[in-house]
Parts: C-alpha cells; sequence; structure tokens
C-alpha cells in the first residue's frame, strides 16, 4: 500500500507527542521496574536495584550489536540499511534460537555491560548520522522503559527516524500502551499457535495467548503497513512468521487467524530460513532437527494464498541498493 502522502515531509509519531507527555512516559515506565511487568512472565522484582529473573536483565539494558542491517525486509533496509539495535538476553527461551549467542548464552554482568540511555541513544543518533532509514529495536520486550528513556534523550539531539518495534511478540499490553505513539512500525513474530509447542519450545505455555493480545493492540495503533513512494516503510505492522519444518498446522492456525482479526491487506513475511540451532541438537528436540523442506515452504505460501493474504513479502534488491553493489563490483574489479 503505497501511501497518497508520499510527497509531504515524513514525521515519526513521537514528534507529535510532545517532549513532556514523553519524559513523563519515561518516568512511570521507569517506576515501574520496581515491581517489574514489562513481559507476560510478570517476575515483579526490582528491577532498579539491579535484579533480575527470566529477562536476565536488571536496571539497564544489553546491548549486543547495533549497526545498519541489509538482511531485513526490503521495505525497512532499503539501500542504506536498518539501523538495528539488538538487546541481548531475552523473555523467552527458545530452544532453536538462532541469536543464542546473545540471547541466551551471555551470563548477566559476565561478557557485555548494561547500556545506559544515553549509550543507547548515541546508537540512535550514529544510526542516523549513518543515513539509516530506521531505527531497529531487536527484542525489545523485556527492556522497553530502557528503550523509551533512551528515545526521549535521542529525540532532545535530534532524532527523527522512524522506529521499527521489532518482538517476538512475547509482550506485556502495559508495555505496548506505553509504546503507542513512539512506535512508527510494528514487526511481530508470531511464533507458535499452540500452548503445547510453545511449553516445549519456548518455555512459555501462555505465548499464544499472549501474542495474539499483543499484536491486536499493536495493530490498532497503526494499522496496515503503509510504503512511501520509495517503498520505505513508514508506518503499519508487518507480521513475521518462521516456518517451522513439521508444523504447518501451527503455520496455517496463524495464517487464518491473520486474515480474519487483522485483515488480508496485512504485510505478511513468511520466512524460511529455519535451520537447527541452539539446543535443537539434543535428543529431547530430534524432530525440529533438521532444515525446513521446500516442499514444506511451498506449502506454506499456497495456505497463504488460499487464506486470502495478499501483502507476502517478495526480497527484490532496491534499485539504488543494485546500483551501489554494482559500482562497488565495477570499482573493485
Amino acid at each position: 500500500m503505497i501511501s497518497t502522502d508520499v510527497f509531504k515531509p515524513f514525521r515519526p509519531a513521537y514528534l507529535n507527542l510532545g517532549r513532556r507527555e514523553l519524559r513523563e512516559r519515561a518516568g512511570r515506565a521507569v517506576t515501574a521496574l520496581a515491581e517489574c511487568r514489562a513481559c507476560p512472565r510478570d517476575c515483579g522484582v526490582n528491577r532498579l536495584e539491579d535484579k533480575w529473573a527470566a529477562c536476565k536483565s536488571g536496571r539497564y539494558a544489553v546491548v549486543g550489536s547495533y549497526f545498519p542491517h541489509f538482511g531485513e525486509e526490503d521495505c525497512l533496509r532499503g539501500w542504506k540499511g536498518s539501523g538495528t539495535i539488538f538487546f541481548s538476553h531475552c523473555n523467552l527461551r527458545c530452544v532453536f534460537c538462532q541469536n543464542y549467542d546473545i540471547s541466551q548464552a551471555i551470563k548477566p554482568g559476565s561478557a557485555v555491560p548494561g547500556s545506559s540511555r544515553g549509550e543507547i541513544a548515541r546508537m540512535m543518533l550514529e544510526l542516523q548520522r549513518r543515513g539509516c532509514h530506521n531505527i531497529n529495536f531487536v527484542t525489545p520486550e523485556h527492556v522497553v522503559p530502557q528503550v523509551i528513556e533512551a528515545v526521549v534523550e535521542a529525540i532532545d539531539c535530534g532524532l527523527h527516524l522512524p522506529i521499527v518495534y521489532n518482538t517476538s511478540a512475547y509482550d506485556s499490553l502495559e508495555s505496548i500502551e506505553l509504546m503507542d505513539g513512539i512506535v512508527d512500525i510494528y514487526m511481530p513474530d508470531f511464533k507458535y499457535w499452540s500452548a503445547e509447542r510453545s511449553r516445549t519450545y519456548m518455555k512459555a505455555a501462555n505465548y499464544p495467548e499472549a501474542a495474539r493480545a499483543a499484536i491486536k493492540a499493536m495493530h490498532r495503533q497503526v494499522g496496515q503497513l503503509v510504503l512511501d513512494a520509495e517503498g520505505l516503510a513508514k508506518r503499519g505492522m508487518l507480521v513475521r512468521h518462521l516456518v517451522m519444518p513439521g508444523c504447518l498446522d501451527e503455520t496455517r492456525a496463524i495464517l487464518k487467524w491473520i486474515a480474519s482479526e487483522l485483515g488480508p491487506d496485512t504485510y505478511v513475511n513468511l520466512m524460511d530460513q529455519y535451520y537447527p540451532a541452539g539446543k535443537v541438537g539434543t535428543e529431547r528436540y530430534s524432530e525440529i532437527n533438521r532444515r525446513l523442506r521446500s516442499s514444506e515452504f511451498l506449502e506454506a505460501q499456497q495456505i497463504a494464498l488460499e487464506l486470502g493474504l495478499r501483502r507476502l513479502d517478495a526480497r527484490r534488491t532496491h534499485p539504488r541498493l543494485a546500483q551501489r553493489l554494482n559500482w562497488n563490483r565495477i570499482f573493485e574489479a
């Protein structure tokens, strides 16, 4: 969906909130860390005292890496990259996690120091200076208060890029409410439909219920994905689903829910890049200890089409990026 306002200068949502509202919201969010309910784990620990539970993150967020990312969807990466900030640790325990080294393997306080709001703000501004099209917070579910206070500081220093909330969808409704008017683009990954598989593979039986509630709340805030004249995402929702081996029943249930609850114009990225990672090599998870078959992915695509989903992500190199890559090849030759 190309916006009818493509010729108007883009203004991110957070600039409409006003600094007073943003500061007050950041204050409320950080204060709530004293009895943390930032995610559906509802641990209730006092993170202001640097205590932690499931997410292994205390008062400060831990950033694993940040850089212009060219592996995201075309509408996010464009030709200068999506400015990703990867938060370490996670509130899920996915046994198949493809970022296991930064999401679960890092011991609290031993490998990477926590990042203050000033440090995260500096990262955002650096990515903006490098020409990134957006700021893309990856795995922010457990650090929403820290994200908000960093965004406020970055805005004070001139941040003006759209913000992408790139999540597993294991978010609390309180956190999503706090992000209302701050996030321009929500990008939840709906992983599993059934409580049984969620318990087995993510150690969170309440994941499906929490994900459905969070995704609907996100959609109410931003609506369907809107692209500008260059094909870049400016506002709306993009739903990801990693197709898992032997789990097409999960895929069908999730896609059916998306089509009926969010609508056939929902932008959906069916992902086929699953490979055994994390703890999958153990005997306990032998049923997913293989790559996805091409026939399984083709069936997943067919299911989406049969359900009437009209906006499936297709990877095409942006003309400007293709031109740049060609110039690099000529120069290297």
